[in-house]
């Protein structure tokens, strides 16, 4: 009966699938190598993170593999550990610590993540994807897939990489680039509506092989055009069972004594769960069927892959916001092309390697453009600026961030800057004058009304009210709605009847007294 729920959106995760397994491949290689780690490590994460991870994951839509934003910890972490092995092991202990977290339910932090900085990450991941490929697209390779960080490994940023594509341009990659860019429009805007064989067949599926057969007329001489070796795919190529087998590593277990290993697996688990995390929340988002992933679930299952992962000798692996996107944006319904993305890269790896080094990196940028369009529609951000200024400028904050600085460091400014209007919206409504009378006496009566929750930081806006009430008042402070006031502001109001009487003004309480015995 689960077999049958699985396969029962076939016709959609199948060609979802195979685009997932065609932009995640050269990912998978460009991580790796980024990470300073063996090409095929990050092939090994792809196909565990696809099959594994896939099967006990909860999340329908979610794709997961070896993520860019840990490449820098894992270079770091293979020098400072002294080897490959060691590496691994601290991996496997990641995957163990990622394990308890699930059981542990540490899975509602990712409740924490405001939707305008959701928003706000996958608007950035949109544009950086835009931004990254176009070397790719001009036949400027300098950079492995995969980075996401502004300043990259050739020395480079971003921006200067697209000036230096613009001056060693590839006429052959940029007429593959252009051709496909053209198919897959017209693929999504025409074609895929008239017929449900356009459905069926996704765009990006022809550009691949169209980029196949351009190549190898490239090469044959028939156009004049030609592709260096940088410019294609490089899956690493065994030429018999043996050769394949060797390409995967075992951990040192001899380094179990080994603090360092420790100290590498704790930040490999908090990195690759937020990251997860995040990404949880933004595929959710981007679900049309508006679904809910059990975090806690996801994280054990981020845990058993990793775990496998370390043992047969791949890199760390989060769910991972590119492959995600390009999964939804191709028709996938259900985790099964997830899954079908580590079979077709299994298979891919044992089989049909020298084929796959035929695909140029031009084809697969194309493919990539058209998912960062997707996710950063120029709508979007008219759509957040009708939203008003607290969601807007968190939003762009966050897309900014990314872009100047990477995921991780993004989320926070985001976060941050969400964070401040959260504070000044608590400090803005701390409290509110329910009405201003007079009294027989002809003084007047200002009736504070404090809120249900009174913290630390309403402290100078009910301060500066108090403030402002004239002489010879009488004010009374109405805690009946109040469930918890800080101390801080406890002693405020404590401090106030008592200089109060300087001002010749009365002070009345309503429950203040029963609330404060709680502090």
């Amino acid at each position: 009966m689960e077999n049958n729920r699985l396969f029962k959106e076939l016709k959609s995760d199948l060609p979802a699938g195979i685009v997932v397994f065609f932009v995640a491949l050269p990912l998978c290689l460009g991580i790796a190598l980024a990470s300073g780690a063996p090409l095929f490590a990050g092939i090994i994460a792809g196909i565990v993170g696809g099959i594994v991870v896939g099967l006990a994951s909860g999340s329908p839509l979610g794709v997961s593999g070896p993520a860019a934003g840990l490449a820098v910890i894992v270079f770091t972490a293979i020098g400072t550990l002294g080897s490959w092995p060691a590496f691994l092991l601290s991996v496997v202990i990641a995957g163990v610590i990622q394990l308890a977290m699930g059981f542990a339910k540490a899975g509602f932090i990712a409740y924490f993540f405001p939707s305008s900085v959701i928003k706000g990450m996958l608007t950035g991941i949109g544009l950086l994807i835009i931004i990254k490929q176009v070397p790719h697209a001009l036949g400027y390779d300098k950079d492995p897939e995969g980075n996401d960080e502004f300043v990259e490994a050739s020395g480079e940023n971003s921006f200067s990489a697209i000036g230096s594509a613009l001056e060693l341009i590839t006429p052959g990659a940029i007429l593959i680039a252009l051709i496909s860019l053209a198919i897959l429009i017209l693929w999504d805007t025409v074609l895929s509506r008239k017929h449900k064989f356009f459905q069926l067949l996704q765009g990006p599926i022809v550009v691949v092989l169209l980029g196949i057969l351009m190549n190898y007329l490239y090469s044959a001489g028939t156009l004049n055009f030609s592709l260096a070796k940088d410019q294609l795919v490089q899956l690493p190529v065994a030429t018999n069972l043996s050769d394949f087998i060797n390409q995967f590593s075992l951990p040192d277990f001899s380094q179990l004594s080994n603090f360092e290993v420790y100290k590498t697996a704790a930040v490999l688990a908090i990195v690759a769960s937020l990251e997860t995390l995040l990404c949880v929340e933004a595929t959710d988002k981007m679900d049309p069927y508006k679904r809910i992933t059990p975090t806690n679930k996801e994280l054990k299952a981020q845990g058993l892959g990793n775990i496998i992962s370390g043992l047969i000798g791949g890199l760390p692996i989060t769910q991972v916001i590119v492959r995600s996107s390009a999964n939804i944006a191709f028709g996938a319904k259900t985790k099964l092309s997830a899954i079908l993305h580590g079979v077709f890269l299994l298979i891919s790896a044992i089989s049909i390697a020298s084929v796959l080094n035929m695909i140029p990196l031009a084809s697969l940028a194309a493919i990539l453009i058209m998912v960062g369009y997707k996710l950063a529609k120029p709508s979007l951000f008219t759509q957040m600026y009708k939203q008003g200024w607290e969601q807007f400028i968190p939003f762009v904050a966050t897309v900014v961030a990314i872009l100047f600085t990477d995921l991780l460091r993004g989320i926070t400014v985001g976060l941050l800057v969400g964070l401040f209007f959260t504070l000044r919206h608590s400090y803005l409504n701390s409290h509110h004058i329910r009405d201003v009378t007079t009294s027989e006496e002809g003084h007047e009566v200002h009736h504070l009304v404090l809120a249900e929750e009174v913290s630390f930081f309403n402290k100078a806006n009910v301060a500066n009210t108090l403030e402002k009430i004239p002489e010879n008042s009488t004010v009374i402070i109405d805690c009946s709605n109040s469930k918890a006031i800080a101390h801080d502001v406890v002693e405020l109001i404590e401090d106030y009847k008592t200089n109060a009487k300087n001002k010749n003004i009365t002070v009345q309480t309503i429950k203040f007294n029963s609330l404060k015995k709680l502090y």
